[in-house]
């Protein structure tokens, strides 16, 4: 015998699916027979470890929730809560320190939940396994198998670990997790080429995937990380979760402000202390006012509750959200990668196409649903053809599979192509059932990957019997010599023209069977055999089988390629079947597809170059699609993924947003998503997307809103310094204009229905700042035309002989007055808003500006507010001139916003900061 090898290390490193059986049985040092003995397994399983996932290393409870803290936000919020305590603020620092507690725990809990991901691999592995040790058969613990081991495996087994098939019997095994196949696969123990992908290696049968027919045996080759489920965990656990377009830029605006505060409180500083002379304590309480009003407070928290909003729309459109920040990337996003069986397709085999030696057929329905019609160019087809009756009846009664309803959705029991004949038959006006009380089963010879044929002896009731056959079209062509016609009498076969129409139907991505029949073959009932199959068939014709695109989503594609948003089809399934089914959905240009052995040739450089002009990648493996999402997001593209395999979770975690499929999906994909489809509906993404941009358009909104506000208090207070008259606004004034009108008003922001046009526009660049430099320009412009009303009210009142208590209560009124005329201007960015039905589609509207009313009746003239922020009660007399002077605010901006709608230069200008191009 050979020198023995490291067994794990040539377990790890060889393509076994391009070795021969005998080969792998060489280097692994292991027979079919006997197996390894105890003391040989016992001694691989000490170098190789146990047959299990690694658990990897976990970050404790403590360092979680501190990690939550890190972000520049919670810096700001925690600085102004510092500054409030110093202010002796203790009610408003509470607030914002709950708020900040609220947020780490709500990141910590999510945290929590995307660590089960890896535990959901781990689960898939099968508990125990059939092995032949010391040459008798025996069951062991799934986690005892070494590289050598060798495994039975029959009907119902869940793999466990990763085998080279060294015998088969029919053996077909479930690989849609993996590979993203709608059918099982068949396996042989031929080897493959060495660059064959995942879906390819027909001679290997992989950990956690299913048998569902048939029985083999093979030799372990791979156990634990070593397999391709392992690999899969590898890169699950390795991939990093991109920040989203949101946080990104949040975090770049708070690094923006804290440093804009900093220059402005030093500078101001300054000029009070060394030009003005001020005393040090009321410059420095001063300058922490200025720093208290423009820090944004109430921002996160309208930020949050905009996309919790959000949350809520998108569920009431089947999508569920896992992680907050998601809803606004949605909105981002500018390339749709989609897996193709179960998202874009039904995941269920349908016969699409039906050919005879005089007519071709087109037949519609919906998957698995007797639903739908047999059509000839577009017209319903004679169903009382004869010969497509005699297809129905073969598909009927030539069958295995069992076809039901559970819980409202169609199951198959048994091959999913065999339970597409069902409803086929069903089109065609035959019941199965009646099928087979009339025309009982006498005999069979099940299908097999040997012969690649099924055949029924069945009996009429007059005792007459007839042979039923379906199978490849190769081997049903060579035992026919005739073919059916309508008049019944039959013509010669013409072998030529149906091997073309095969060839045309597996061009378009079918899988095609042949029908044949034969009656009164003269066979004995029990003794047909496949070699016995008469070589005198006739054959009634060919049907081409497709896993069809779901209806509605074949328009979801088509609105968001309005929106500017790509689609691209990322599938494990095969180059011609890919492109098949993008050219029904749109998809692509209708013709070129990649396959995984290209994009395995290809450099990164390459590859970033080619996902620029291609839409359809095929045979595409775990690794195939994380370098995909990859260059796409080299190429500067918010990048959504969607599947429901284990072979889709790594690119769902790295893309910037991973959406799962909520009923087909498995557990690992559903917890390294961010968004789960409930209903699997490809069309909820397009949903999904509108509600993710009117979730930013509102967040900008909110940013636009509550700015201004925060620009002019700090300027009222730097006018004031600068001049050297009385503040016209105290810090704690300023807090209660932040905290609580603000919020207040906007909440309002927050539940901003959709725009009529926010599907039509293109989406956003990846390096758009959330204040574009038009959002700058508005921020000042109303921060100048509110520091200019607020001034007013403040030295009018000053002029009408009123303290500096009613002056400042006058000017605080002012500017509230002012922000809720400036939530009317908002509701549009250039748009009018002079109009009553501009202000009708928001129902919150009224409830904000009457709550701001009662708060600041409450702030004026209740004695216990007066007393704490000092204020007087302003006489009724004043009421009219503050609402003119907010009126006049009011068009003031509205005569900006109708300058730059008259102007086609300021308006695409505007149009081209706001995209970010």
């Amino acid at each position: 015998m050979d020198t023995p090898v490291d067994h794990q290390s040539a377990a790890g490193s060889a393509s076994w699916h391009s070795l021969s059986v005998e080969e792998t049985l060489r280097r692994l040092d292991t027979s079919t027979g006997n197996g390894l003995d105890a003391a040989e397994a016992q001694s691989r399983l000490q170098k190789s470890g146990p047959n299990r996932l690694p658990a990897g290393k976990k970050s404790g409870p403590l360092k979680r929730f501190l990690s939550q803290l890190n972000n520049i936000l919670v810096y700001i919020l925690l600085g102004a809560g510092f500054v409030k305590l110093m202010l002796g603020l203790w009610v408003d620092a509470a607030v914002i320190f709950g708020v900040v507690v609220l947020n780490t725990l709500l990141g910590f809990i999510q945290e929590g939940k995307a660590e089960k991901a890896l535990d959901s691999i781990r689960n898939m592995l099968s508990a125990e396994a059939r092995t032949v040790r010391g040459g008798e058969p025996r069951m062991i613990p799934a986690e005892e198998l070494v590289p050598g081991d060798v495994v039975l495996l029959e009907s119902g087994d869940k793999v466990p670990a990763d085998l080279r098939l060294t015998e088969v019997k029919n053996l077909r095994t479930e690989e849609a997790a993996l590979t993203g196949e709608s059918v099982p696969a068949d396996k042989t123990t031929d080897p493959v080429s060495e660059k064959a992908t995942v879906g390819d290696r027909e001679n290997m049968a992989f950990s956690g995937t299913l048998v569902v027919a048939g029985r083999a045996a093979g030799v372990v080759v791979a156990t634990g990380s070593e397999t391709e489920l392992g690999r899969i965990n590898q890169m699950l656990a390795s991939v990093s979760p991109l920040e989203t377009p949101l946080l990104r830029q949040i975090t770049k605006f708070g690094y923006v402000i804290s440093a804009a505060i900093g220059v402005v409180c030093v500078l101001i500083f300054a000029y009070g202390k060394w030009v003005k002379g001020m005393d040090f304590i009321s410059l420095f309480q001063a300058v922490v006012a200025i720093a208290v009003s423009v820090i944004p407070e109430g921002l996160p928290a309208l930020i949050t509750i905009t996309l919790a909003v959000g949350v809520q729309r998108m569920a009431r459109r089947n999508a569920i959200i896992r992680r907050l920040p998601a809803v606004e990337t949605l909105g981002s996003v500018s390339r749709i990668c989609s897996d193709k069986t179960g998202t874009l397709t039904l995941m269920q085999m349908m016969v699409v196409s039906a050919a005879t030696s005089e007519s071709e057929f087109q037949i519609t329905g919906n998957g698995y649903a007797s639903e739908g019609e047999v059509t000839q160019d577009g017209k319903p087809a004679d169903t009382n053809d004869p010969v497509l009756a005699l297809m129905g009846r073969v598909s009927a009664l030539c069958n295995d599979a069992e076809l039901f309803q559970s819980e409202g959705a169609w199951k198959v029991e048994g091959d999913p192509t065999e339970g597409a004949l069902y409803p086929f038959a069903s089109k065609l006006g035959i019941d199965r059932e009646v099928e087979r009380k009339t025309y009982p089963r006498v005999d069979v010879i099940p299908f097999e990957s040997e012969h690649k044929f099924m055949a029924t002896l069945n009996r009429s009731g007059d005792g007459s019997e007839f042979l039923l056959v379906k199978g490849a079209p190769e081997v049903i062509l060579e035992h026919c010599d005739r073919q059916e016609t309508r008049d019944g009498k039959g013509a010669p076969l013409d072998r030529a023209r149906f091997a073309q129409t095969a060839d045309k139907l597996a061009g378009q991505g079918e899988r095609v069977l042949a029908l044949a029949w034969l009656a009164s073959p003269g066979v004995t009932a029990g003794r047909l055999s496949a070699a016995e199959l008469p070589k005198n068939l006739v054959l009634l014709g060919l049907i081409g089988l497709l896993d069809p695109p779901r209806k509605e989503a074949i328009e979801a594609v088509k609105e968001c390629q309005g929106g500017g948003i790509r689609v691209t089809m990322i599938t494990g399934d095969h180059k011609i079947t890919a492109a098949a089914i993008a050219r029904m959905l749109g998809i692509g240009d209708g013709t070129t597809a990649i396959s995984g052995a290209e994009i395995d040739a290809m450099e990164a450089g390459t590859l970033q170059e080619r996902v620029q002009q291609v839409d359809v990648f095929a045979r595409a493996s775990p690794e195939h699609k994380l370098r995909l999402v990859k260059a796409m997001q080299a190429n500067r593209q918010i990048v959504a993924m969607t599947g429901d395999g284990v072979n889709d979770a790594p690119a769902l975690k790295k893309a910037d947003i991973g959406i799962a499929m909520g009923i087909k999906g498995t557990e690992v994909t559903k917890e390294a998503a961010q968004m789960i489809l409930a209903d699997d509906n490809f069309a909820s993404i397009a949903a999904a997307v509108k509600e993710g941009r009117t979730v930013y358009n509102n967040i900008e909104k909110a940013i636009l809103y509550v700015l201004p506000t925060n620009v002019a208090q700090a300027l009222v207070i730097a006018v004031a310094i600068f001049f050297g008259f009385t503040m016209p606004i105290t810090a704690t004034q300023i807090l209660w204009v932040n905290m609580v009108t603000s919020v207040a008003l906007g909440l309002v922001v927050s539940f901003e229905p959709h725009e009529p046009d926010v599907m039509t526009r293109r989406p956003r660049a990846v390096g758009r700042p959330i204040l574009t430099g038009f959002g700058v320009w508005r921020v000042f412009f109303v921060g100048l035309a509110l520091l200019a009303y607020t001034l007013w009210a403040f030295f009018w009142m000053r002029g009408q002989g009123a303290s500096d208590q009613l002056a400042r209560t006058a000017a605080v009124n002012a500017i509230t007055i002012g922000q809720v005329f400036y939530l009317l201007n908002s509701r549009y960015l250039i748009d009018s808003s002079l109009s009553l039905r501009a202000h009708l589609a928001n129902r919150y509207l009224p409830l904000g500006i009457g709550a701001v009313v009662l708060l600041q009746i409450l702030f004026t003239y209740a004695p216990p507010l007066q007393r704490l922020f000092g204020t007087e009660a302003i006489p009724a007399r004043a009421w009219p001139w503050l609402f003119f002077g907010g009126a006049v605010f009011f068009l003031v901006v509205e005569t900006e916003k109708l300058i730059i709608r008259s102007s086609r230069s300021l308006r695409n200008t505007v149009t081209t900061a706001e995209a970010g191009t």
